[in-house]
């Protein structure tokens, strides 16, 4: 069991994706540029908008290299493992 389902907020509606439902939606992930755009090091394959997760706060620096997260429930979780998290992108 990952860490987020273990918090219970994995989103299996149809309606977004990402751990909490904070995804994109496919025609902003659409219209977005791919250079603008990151995936989450927590919840592997939930696309990020770098710009909204900036204005959000949902980004982590480490070892020098810019981090995007997907919601707030990542930022705890990234904080208390970056190395985990940066390896896996």
């Amino acid at each position: 069991m990952t860490a987020h389902e273990n918090l219970n907020l994995t989103d299996n509606s149809s309606s977004g994706g990402g751990c909490c439902g904070h995804a994109p939606s496919a025609d902003a992930v659409a219209q977005t540029p791919d250079i603008e755009m990151a995936e989450c090091p927590v919840m592997a394959g939930t696309p990020v908008v770098k710009t909204d997760a900036e204005a959000a706060g949902l980004y982590r620096e480490h070892n020098g290299q810019r981090y995007w997260l997907c919601c707030a429930s990542c930022g705890p979780l990234f904080d208390a493992d970056p190395d985990r998290y940066a390896t896996a992108t």
